[in-house]
């Protein structure tokens, strides 16, 4: 683990596993803005135009949406947990892996926003070929609440027209693009002539984003849903922290909590894991 400071001076923290796989772990937001396997390539996509600023989520690498996904309710769009500053509870090397523990607990400031008591756990793994990244949370309070959110992933691609997501075939989906809330994937692979904005409710387990060259796995389990986006060229223009052409590098397939938020029982807790294979 090499602690140290990244741009604009905000803590961040690198991990390398034994075999030379890396992350970059920003304490801002307990964000993961880059995975670079042992041959060096780089998985994620960050924007060349990311803000590292107080308040601010950064755009790209996989900002953690919590306890609020987009506009599903009444607090700010995906939450405070990607725009305030978690607590780096341990690093470790596990065998041939390497591991960081982050967390968030409640304090006035999230109160004010959210009134509950909570403990949000990041748990970011590296290794081999994979990212595996654990999100806990836990219900601190003498009563319930609920929360939507996301591992909001960014996924670095060559190029967006030749890129397919494939396994979400006879998935049902609500697309923000048309405002249609009931759809069913009829494409083996959905491919991305536009902006695409969909959540798939209880898709595969397994996901693969498939190139010309290389395809990428995506796992996840306690996560019910799936998010994936791009903004396509006109959006993506209008987006004041990433540059004009950056949609043509990434794709968002984000393990989601967003139909069905669930209960947490006082002194209960619940957890979702995402992993990527390449």
């Amino acid at each position: 683990m090499h602690p140290g400071k990244g741009r604009d001076d905000f803590p961040k923290l690198i991990l390398t596993a034994a075999g030379g796989a890396e992350v970059e772990i920003y304490l801002h937001g307990a964000h993961v803005t880059s995975w670079r396997t042992a041959d060096g390539v780089e998985r994620l996509f960050l924007s060349e135009r990311a803000e590292f600023c107080e308040g601010v989520a950064i755009r790209g690498g996989v900002p953690i949406c919590f306890p609020q996904f987009a506009g599903e309710g009444p607090i700010l769009s995906h939450g405070f947990a990607r725009r305030t500053t978690w607590t780096l509870v341990r690093t470790e090397q596990l065998g041939n892996v390497a591991q960081a523990v982050l967390q968030l607990e409640d304090s006035p400031a999230t109160r004010a926003i959210w009134p509950h008591a909570f403990r949000a756990t990041m748990t970011v793994t590296v290794g081999g070929p994979s990212l595996r990244l654990e999100l806990k949370v836990e219900n601190r309070g003498d009563t319930s609440f609920t929360f939507t959110g996301a591992l909001h992933t960014y996924l670095r691609v060559d190029d967006i027209a030749t890129t397919r997501v494939a396994n979400l075939a006879g998935s049902h989906y609500r697309d923000a693009v048309t405002g249609v809330l009931e759809n069913m994937e009829m494409d083996q692979e959905v491919s991305f002539p536009g902006e695409v904005d969909r959540v798939y409710s209880q898709p595969f387990a397994q996901v693969v984003v498939r190139e010309p060259t290389r395809h990428t796995t995506v796992l996840a389990t306690g996560f019910p849903d799936l998010v994936l986006w791009n903004p396509g060229a006109e959006k993506c223009a209008a987006l004041g922290d990433m540059e004009a052409t950056g949609y043509q590098h990434m794709v968002c397939v984000e393990a989601a909590q967003v139909n069905n938020p669930p209960v947490i029982e006082a002194g209960a807790s619940w957890c979702g894991i995402q992993e990527i294979r390449v």
